[in-house]
């Protein structure tokens, strides 16, 4: 005799039914391995798929090595890829923020890690940002090595996604750079940079917010390339690796700084010695239109723009004045807008640790 079935009797649940799609999340390994492949280099030991990621550093060519690690995310510039439905390059601006970090340090990047979680898996937005951090590995020359994708059904909004990077360098011990020997006299060196970056943003988005400007727009302060307002403000961050290490290997250069979150103000004391200053020229180059429309539209001062934003200048370094001209050659030469923008000088008691000079004017329309 057939039992009978409970109506009120609940049926079984899987993991798919949670949220969870593990067969998507194998699908998106499989699409990404070709992009991890192509950032192989020496020292790579083991692919995808492993529980940890291994490096020989032997191999890498290094004999006495100081390992330099750094972690990083693309803040709420997310926010902007997700409402623009772009997402192949915030991978880029992951990357970037980390290489950018060790490079400081004089460390050349060697490995990269991933992390990006979301509510519900789409195999092709993983795509395109996996790729996005693959191109930044390759501009870096380190390795996509590993990483970790989250399905988190209930801990993201339909759409939304984040992710955060890790990187691992090294640099000989006899190369490690800390900015401790900079001193008067030493000259101030800026690289351009090729927007906000991925810093602001969320003081970006209230402005385009306060325009009524949708990301779908005609950009207002580029229009001669055609782009949307959202493509214009995910412009990935600039990868300055190459180009600082050949600057590097020039000799001379004392200590470098990543202009990040913090600004000009808040970001040259972490590198400078407690006795020095940063006499910075705002004259010295000319502010980028983007910069000028964050401040025109929102109404944020000359001052809070600097302390926010990097303001046209993603990277300075702090050169001893003999070699500059050699130093800027270097940067040049490798593809970098270099222009002198300061020196360091002898700080007074009273003196603030970066002196900006003419500020207001520089932020004219």
């Amino acid at each position: 005799m057939e039992e009978a079935i409970n109506p009120t009797e609940k049926q079984g649940l899987s993991y798919k039914d949670a949220g969870v799609d593990i067969d998507a999340g194998t699908a998106l390994v499989e699409a990404i391995k070709p992009h991890a492949k192509s950032t192989d280099r020496p020292g790579v030991v083991s692919g995808l798929g492993g529980f940890g990621a291994m490096f020989d550093l032997k191999a890498a060519g290094f004999s006495d090595p100081i390992l330099v690690s750094g972690t990083d995310g693309v803040g709420t510039k997310l926010k902007v890829a997700i409402e623009a439905r772009k997402h192949d390059t915030v991978g880029i601006d992951l990357v970037a923020m980390c290489v950018n970090d060790l490079v400081v340090q004089g460390a050349e990047p060697l490995l990269f890690l991933d992390y990006y979680a979301m509510g519900r898996l789409e195999v092709e937005t993983g795509r395109n940002i996996i790729a996005g951090i693959a191109e930044g590995c390759r501009q870096a020359g380190c390795a996509l090595i590993g990483g970790e994708t989250a399905e988190m059904p209930g801990m993201y909004g339909d759409g939304d996604y984040d992710l955060a990077g890790f990187s691992v360098g090294a640099v000989e011990r006899s190369n490690l750079l800390t900015g401790a020997d900079a001193a008067p006299g030493d000259v101030l060196i800026g690289i351009a940079s090729s927007g906000p970056h991925s810093n602001g943003y969320s003081l970006i988005r209230k402005v385009v917010e306060r325009t009524g400007l949708g990301y779908d727009t005609p950009c207002p302060f580029d229009a001669e390339d055609g782009l949307t307002l959202g493509e214009a403000l995910l412009t990935p961050t600039r990868i300055y690796v190459k180009s600082c290490l050949a600057a590097i290997r020039e000799g001379g250069v004392k200590g470098l700084i990543h202009i990040t979150g913090g600004g000009f103000q808040e970001n040259i004391p972490r590198v400078l010695p407690g006795q020095t200053a940063a006499r910075i020229d705002c004259a010295a180059w000319a502010v980028p239109p983007v910069f000028k429309w964050i401040a025109k539209s929102g109404g944020v001062a000359p001052g809070e723009m600097m302390r926010t934003f990097n303001c046209g200048i993603g990277m300075v370094l702090a050169v001893e004045a003999p070699k500059a001209e050699a130093v800027q050659k270097a940067l040049r030469d490798n593809g970098e807008t270099a222009t002198v923008i300061g020196q360091v000088v002898e700080r007074a008691a009273d003196m603030p640790a970066v002196i900006l000079n003419g500020l207001e004017e520089a932020w004219k329309p």
